[in-house]
């Protein structure tokens, strides 16, 4: 029987994603297969609403005689969508993973062989999850040291408000801003600094709580939708009303350990549905890496003005945060200095695709490093040149769209160059085995080259392999170049 110690606990979003590790007995081999995975619970988080995570085993190995060599690492990844196959992709990739789990996961994952799927572990149901870990004897885990914020720190995410005013008080580039609560406070507010404004909803709104609004009547609309209307329940219950920032906007990613921060690679997304950045917001329908707008001098300045006066000022206020920071920053026009839009506390979908297939370093090993607040030794290896992703997605998305239609082609669009991958976000297998669409965002097909423009060539020749006549996308991503 193998005996546990030292359990390392890991998270990665606000949503109670976790990657957890637990280091096994030198003596004995891992056994990995699907009854001997287990599961890891850390009391500070919330299990509500998990997605977006990664939970693993790692297992000392030994030399001949006995002596621990390095570790080896099993990790179940939470999740079903394309951040979690680009993540499995990357831990399945890692010369110390010896093999990776998916929950639930999806059709695309599991076919592609990047992770064993579970889709029996009902990750929806706090309950079942926490009724899970119980089974595997993890109750008691007071003292694990945790990458991924407390429920505290979340609110980085978790609360626009929160993060606001934690820029005002230490000094963060952002917005100029105001909080209510009350819609007449706020039509009033908005009419005195004119338009275009933006207007956000206080808590997590899946990607679509922010509004561009252009005129008064359409800022006046998203006001009374989000406080009066509950577009976004109690998420809505207070909005921001922000200053309309002109620019580029960039994906700007660091782990952190509490005290130190190691910045990954740039990117930049597409967040509006249309072409030329028309449309309502999405969750992504695009991206590449690294991103030019954000040269060599400017990511130093997002690195000192932004990210580390976040970690030291949230260790300033008692609640030190350790986990993924993905800061959304926008390079003003007329400043062309970088300044704070918002924080997730989780790797980006789809700018998680790009970064991924980028990576070169031990991804497990980085994680495990961070969790020991070992990050001022690890230095990371990206390959050179760049990625892209383009984003497929159901007709009708981000507003109501029709699943079930049917995919095909996908295994000649990655014949199209060793260098893409397509990365599921929403399938999941029909009766007679044909892929068939099974959300808004469906597939990332993402690629390398040595230059942006190739990449952007090769993404989209496997575009034009898919067929999907129930899907599309947006045929400008990288536009910007």
């Amino acid at each position: 029987m193998t005996s546990l110690k030292n359990r390392l606990h890991f998270s990665l979003n606000a949503s109670a994603s976790i990657l957890s590790c637990q280091r096994w007995s030198s003596l004995s081999p891992l056994h990995v297969r699907k009854s001997h995975v287990p599961s890891c619970w850390n009391s500070a988080a919330s299990v509500s609403n998990l997605s977006n995570g990664v939970l693993g085993v790692s297992a000392s190995s030994s030399n001949e005689n006995g002596n621990a060599t390095e570790d080896r690492v099993s990790a179940l990844v939470i999740g079903g969508g394309g951040r979690e196959h680009a993540l499995c992709y990357a831990l399945q990739r890692s010369p110390s993973c010896d093999a990776v789990f998916c929950a639930p996961g999806n059709a695309g994952i599991s076919s592609s062989g990047s992770a064993t799927c579970l889709p029996e572990l009902d990750i929806s149901d706090s309950s079942a999850v926490a009724f899970f870990c119980r089974e595997w004897g993890v109750g008691l885990v007071a003292g694990i040291p945790t990458f991924g914020p407390s429920a505290e720190a979340a609110a980085l995410e978790g609360s626009k408000d929160f993060m606001k005013k934690l820029c005002d008080k230490y000094g963060i580039p952002t917005a100029k801003y105001q909080t209510f609560t009350e819609a007449s406070d706020a039509k009033s507010y908005i009419k005195e600094q004119g338009v275009p404004i933006v207007v956000k909803a206080d808590g997590l709104a899946a990607g679509k709580g922010v509004v561009v609004a252009l005129t008064l009547e359409e800022a006046y609309e998203a006001v009374d939708s989000m406080l009066l209307g509950g577009a976004f329940g109690s998420a809505g219950s207070r909005v921001i009303i922000e200053e309309f920032l002109e620019g580029e906007e960039a994906s700007f990613f660091a782990l952190v350990d509490g005290e130190n921060a190691l910045p990954l690679e740039s990117a930049q997304d597409h967040k509006r549905v249309g072409d030329g950045d028309t449309g309502p917001n999405t969750g992504g329908m695009g991206a590449y890496s690294p991103a030019p707008i954000l040269t060599s001098e400017l990511q130093s300045l997002a690195m000192d003005s932004i990210i580390l006066p976040t970690v030291k000022g949230m260790a300033a206020e008692g609640c030190r945060f350790v986990g993924v920071l993905y800061a959304g920053l926008m390079i003003e026009k007329k400043t062309g200095l970088p300044k704070l839009l918002e924080y997730n506390v989780r790797f980006g979908d789809p700018e998680c695709q790009v970064l991924m297939v980028r990576l070169e370093s031990d991804l497990a090993q980085v994680l495990l490093a961070a969790c020991r607040g070992e990050l001022p030794s690890v230095s990371l290896k990206w390959a050179p040149g760049s990625a892209m992703v383009v984003v497929m997605a159901s007709r009708g998305y981000p507003g109501t769209y029709e699943k079930g239609t049917i995919i095909k082609n996908l295994d000649d669009a990655e014949q199209v160059s060793p260098s893409v991958k397509v990365f599921h976000a929403g399938t999941a297998l029909d009766a007679d085995g044909n892929f068939v669409a099974a959300g808004g965002r469906v597939l990332g097909v993402t690629a390398k080259g040595e230059t942006l423009e190739e990449a952007r060539e090769r993404a989209y020749d496997a575009v034009g392999v898919i067929s999907w006549p129930g899907g599309f996308y947006r045929r400008d991503i990288g536009w910007r170049l």
